[in-house]
Order: C-alpha cells, then structure tokens, then sequence
C-alpha cells in the first residue's frame, strides 16, 4: 500500500527538469524584453526632448521676429510722423493708408492726445469713450519707443494687445501712437510656426499670468491658474518658479521659451502617447518575438532531456527490481557518460549482492539453532533470579515500614518541640503585653483618680461662684432701694426748688438771686431724678444678667454632680480592671513555668526520636541497595531471556527477509 502511494507521489525526472529549465528561460526574455523596451523608451524620449526643445527655440525665434517685424513697422511709422511734422490733412492720409494695410493690425494706427481727442482712420470703427483711459494709452506714455502692452479687451469685446509709445511730433500736445493686434491673429502666428508633429502651443504673459495665444480661443485672455485644467495649472506653478526646463506633466511633453524683449514665455507640448506609440509597436512586436522563441525552446529543451532521461528511466526500472528483491534482471548499457558508469556500477552491485544474499541465508539457519538455545537457558536463569528478588522485596517492605514508622514519631516529636518552644515565645510575648497592660491600668486609674479630685474642685467653685452671684443679687436689690429713696428726694427737692422759685417771684427784684439758686437746684433735682431712673434701669437689667447667671450656675452645678458620679463609677470599674488584669498576668507567669517543663521534656523526645530514625533509614538504605541488587540480577536475566528472545526472532525474521531474495531460478 505505501509502495502504492509512493508510486503515485513519484514526479519525473523530466517534469523536474521542465519545470527549472522554462521559468528561467521565461524570465530571461521578460528581462531581455524589459531591458530592450526601457532603453528603447529612454533613447526616444530623449530624442524628443531634443526635438521638443529645438522646436520651441525656433518658434520662439519665429515669433519674436514677427512681433519685431511689426514693431519695427510701427516704429518707422512714429519716426516719419516725427521728423515731417505733417499738418492734420496730411496726418489724416496717412492714418487712412494705414488702414488695412496689414492683416496684423487691420485696424491701422491711431493717435490719442491728452485732452481725449482721437485720431484714426475715417474707415476705422475703433471707438473710445475715454482714449486716456485705455490700457494702450496709459502703457504708452511711460515709454517714448513703441512696444507692446498687456492684454486686454477693447471697447468691442475683442482680446488684443496694442503697441503704443509717446509721438513727439513738436507740438505741446501730448499724444501717443498705437496699433492694436488681435491675440486670434497672433495665436494663428504662433501655431503656424510649431515644427514638430503632433505638438501644440500657447503664449503666455508671465507679468499677469494670461494666456495670449491658445488653439482654443475661450481660453484667450484667461488666467492661465484659473482656467480648471489640470494640466494649465500645472504649467502656471513652473512659470511661477522659473524652473522653465523640459518636464512631463499630466502625460504631456512640455517645453518653454522666453520671447526676446517681453514677458511672454511660449509653451510648446506634445503628449506622450504621440511619442510612445511606436515604442508600444516595438515593444508588441518583442513580446510576440519572445513568446515565439519560449515555445522553440520549449521544444528543443524537452527533446534533449527526452534523450538524455532515456536511459535513466531503464536504471530506475532495474533499481524498482531490486528494491522488490528481484536480483535477476539485467543492465544493459552502451554509453559511456556519467549514466553508462552509473549502469555499469549498478550491475556490479547486483552481482556482488547474489552472492551476499547466498552467505546470509546459510549464516540464518546456524544464527536460528544458537538462539533456540540460549533462549532455554536464559528462561531458567530468569525464574531463578525472579524468585530471589521477591523475597528481598518482600524483606525491604518490610523494613521500610519500620522506618516510615520511626520517622513519622521523630517527625511529630520535632513538630511538638517546635510547638512548644513556639507557645513559649508566644507566652512571654503575652507576659510583656499584659505588664504593659498592668502599667497602662495603672495609670488609668492615677488619672480618673486626678479627674475625680478635678470634678470635685470645679462643684466646689461653681457652689462658691453661684453664692456670689446670690450676693449680687441681694446688692442689686439694696441699691434698688437706695435709688428709690433718692428719686424720692429728687422729687421732693424739686417741689422745694418750684416753690422757691415761686416766692421769688413775689419778692421781686429782692428774690431775684434766690430765684437763680432755685432754678438750679431744681434743674439739679431733674438730673437727679432722671439718673435715678437710668440706674433703676440698668439695676434691672442687671438682675435679670444675674437671674440667667444663677440658673446657669445651677445647671453647672447638676451637669458637673453627674460627671463627678460617672467619673466615680468608671474609677471603681478602672479598680475591677486592673485587679483582673493582676490575676492574668499572675496566671500567665505560671503557664510560662509549665510550658518550659514541657519543652524540655519534648526536646529530649526529638532528639531520642531523631536518633532512631537515622538507624532506621541506614538498615533502609542497606536493605534498598540489596532490593537494587536483586532487580540488576532479575533485570539482568530478564534482559538475557529477551535478547535470547529476540535473537531467535531475529534469525527467524533474517530468513524470511533473505527468502524474498530472487538470485536465480527458483533459488532463494
């Protein structure tokens, strides 16, 4: 069955060999491939940034010709109205010539002056409200050449740019001169001059970042940020940062140059699918190149192993052969490589293991008497030593009884030692605790003693204090009575002081000075009388202070009797505490006596029981090696019998294993 498997699970040689040989050889042309169209695509993109940018060099060149070419048509035109100062007839005539002369500037030339007045063609439908507020007119008095302006839109909605400059024609008018040219026209010019195919351009002003020129004319006069293509934003951004070299962006090609004597910057591009597309077809074309030849290869690879694996498929059926035990079959051979050596080699060895197998079967039967043999004798051995190793087994058990036994005393006798010398140290860990407790009663007790002699100091002040109180409430009542009898005699001198005042009032000028004393004497009893009723005043609120006081020293006094009673009761319980905790601790100085009796008696115990437990666990040890002795010789025998055993078995299993040996015909 596992032959059977192993049959299943076998992959060829030749299945190997494929399998290595054609992902390398896929590789390598992927790689040759790869290799090939990145070089390709190197060579032509930097051929067509050469070409990109000799393009745009020359269309720059171009352009900046042609606007020079116009701007040296306008400044000719400046220069011989300068210099011939014609009168306005003659200026007239000449604006009219101009008008559509030329297809770059159809309009002609017209001239503003400063207080507004326009001058232009009479065919010429240009219209200004306010010429000295046109973007031309505002530019062209900063410079007395001509030269271009920013772009705008006109008063008929048309993007132009003008050349205007100052026109000195020797009069004290200030005028300037200007021409305007439609940016439709100009993009016209500028992508007639592209000369690589399949690219484009467009004119940018770098001062305000708009477009001047465009294929599509919506975009004409739109900043070039804003104008929501990826690709235009992206240009602005490299403008912005005069990194005006070669890039590819957003799958374009784009190349830049500055026009001579402005702020224009011409952007040529081309995409990148133009320019890639004939190395798509080269590349098509070497992938269907290198599929062919992997196929080729393929075919040639698998002829070649087909040939060299043939004679190791032939080897490999005479190995199977002999590995089933067949030593019958032949080699034949005629090559003379690594495989014909190989061959030759295996035919020596089924030659050599003929006579092997022949040996070992003779050898089998002698090795199976031998072992038959000895397998009687060892058996009896074994009996014998399985007898003797019962019985010290028996003889161990039981002395190691007798050693558990004596241990496990010794064990307790140590363990109730320990116990006692514990309880020992725990008992004068008590003693200390309940001395501690007799000082602290002690001193419990000198205190609630101190606090009863307090409590009774304080009731016999409170008692002194509520008598003085009473005193002052018998003083209260007398000078009561003392200003009751002064008012008393306020009144009455001052029904005295009335009826002097009275009589000197009938003696006239006589008793005038008696008057005066009478008056005030009378004026003295009022003041009398009415402190009086102040004092009465404060004699009763004083009386009721000491009526408040004397209930409240009454109240101390009941408050203080029953602490002084609760104190007493907690000294006389103090007293029960501290005779108990006497009585303890006399008791516990006994318990520590007779705990000490005991832990001498438990450790002399130990020690006894300690001693017999080392004797016993020598006889042990004596006993457990003779045990060991007994089981090396059972185990010794044991192991005889079974290899005894196994030997026959072995020589049994040898015979069979030579039988299956195939030397000849019906040989074995």
């Amino acid at each position: 069955m596992e032959q059977g498997t192993n049959m299943k699970r076998k992959i060829p040689i030749k299945a190997k060999l494929l399998g290595i040989i054609l992902p390398v050889v896929i590789l390598i042309v992927i790689v040759l491939v790869s290799m090939a169209y990145s070089i390709t695509k190197a060579s032509i993109t930097g051929y067509s940034k050469s070409l990109l940018n000799i393009s745009v060099e020359n269309q720059g060149n171009e352009i900046e010709a042609w606007l020079n070419e116009n701007l040296a048509a306008f400044q000719a035109v400046k220069q011989v109205i300068e210099t011939s100062g014609p009168d306005e007839a003659g200026l007239q005539k000449m604006l009219d010539a101009y008008y559509g002369y030329n297809a770059n500037y159809p309009e002609g030339i017209y001239i503003a002056e400063e207080n507004g007045t326009l001058l232009k063609a009479q065919e010429s439908a240009k219209a200004e409200s306010d010429p000295t507020q046109a973007v031309w007119y505002k530019e062209g008095i900063t410079r007395v050449n001509m030269g271009f302006t920013s772009a705008y839109s006109n008063s008929a909605g048309e993007a132009v740019i003008s050349a205007s400059g100052v026109l000195n024609d020797g009069s004290d008018v200030l005028k300037v001169i200007s021409a305007d040219m439609s940016l439709q026209r100009i993009s016209i010019i500028v992508n007639s001059f592209i000369g690589m195919d399949g690219a484009e351009a467009f004119l940018v002003n770098k001062a305000d970042n708009t477009i001047l020129a465009h294929r599509d004319s919506n975009l004409i006069s739109a900043d070039l940020a804003e104008t929501g293509d990826a690709f235009l934003k992206d240009i602005s951004d490299i403008i912005a940062s005069d990194a005006l070299d070669t890039v590819e962006i957003d799958k374009n090609l784009a190349a830049f140059a500055e026009i001579g004597g402005t702020d224009w910057i011409l952007v040529s591009y081309i995409p990148t699918g133009a320019i890639y597309e004939e190395v798509n077809r080269v590349r098509i074309f070497m992938i269907v190149v290198g599929i062919i030849s992997v196929l080729l290869l393929a075919l040639l690879i698998e002829r070649v192993v087909h040939m060299v694996i043939r004679p190791v498929r032939e080897l490999t059926r005479v190995i199977t052969a002999m590995t089933d035990g067949d030593f019958t079959v032949q080699v034949k051979t005629k090559s003379y490589d690594e495989i014909g050596v190989m061959s030759r080699s295996v035919e020596r060895f089924i030659t050599t293991m003929r006579g092997m197998i022949a040996s070992i079967y003779e050898v089998s039967n002698k090795l199976h008497e031998q072992a038959h043999n000895s397998n009687d004798v060892s058996g009896q051995m074994y009996d014998a030593s399985k007898t003797q190793s019962l019985s010290m087994k028996e003889l161990n058990e039981t002395v190691e009884q007798l050693s558990l036994s004596v241990n496990e005393i010794a064990e307790n006798a140590t363990t109730l030692a320990m116990v006692v010398a514990d309880t020992k140290d725990d008992s004068m860990k008590v003693n200390d605790k309940m001395q501690q407790t007799v000082d602290v009663s002690r001193k419990g007790k000198a205190d609630m003693q101190n606090v009863s002699g307090a409590m009774e100091s304080m009731n016999a002040s409170v008692t002194k204090l509520q008598a003085a109180i009473d005193k002052v409430g018998k003083a209260s009542d007398e000078i009561t009575n003392i200003t009751g009898v002064i008012g008393n005699i306020a009144e009455e001198t001052n029904l005295l002081s009335l009826n002097a005042s009275i009589e000197a009032a009938r003696a006239g000028e006589a008793g005038r000075g008696f008057a005066v004393v009478a008056t005030q004497i009378g004026q003295l009893a009022q003041t009398s009388s009415e402190s009086v009723r102040n004092i009465e005043t404060l004699i009763s609120e004083i009386n009721n202070l000491v009526r408040d006081a004397v209930a409240q020293a009454g109240d101390s006094v009941d408050n203080i009797n029953a602490s002084s009673r609760l104190v007493g009761g907690a000294l006389e319980t103090f007293d029960t505490i501290f005779e108990n905790i006497d009585a303890v601790s006399s008791l516990v100085n006994q318990m520590i006596d007779k705990v000490g009796q005991v832990d001498e008696v438990a450790s002399n115990v130990a020690a006894i029981s300690q001693e017999q437990a080392a004797s016993s666990e020598e006889i042990l040890a004596t006993s457990d090696a003779m045990v060991e002795q007994a089981n090396n010789i059972t185990g010794n025998s044991e192991s005889v019998a079974h290899g005894a055993t196994e030997l026959t078995d072995s020589a049994t299993e040898l015979a069979h294993q030579v039988e299956i040996f195939r030397i000849g015909e019906g040989e074995h």
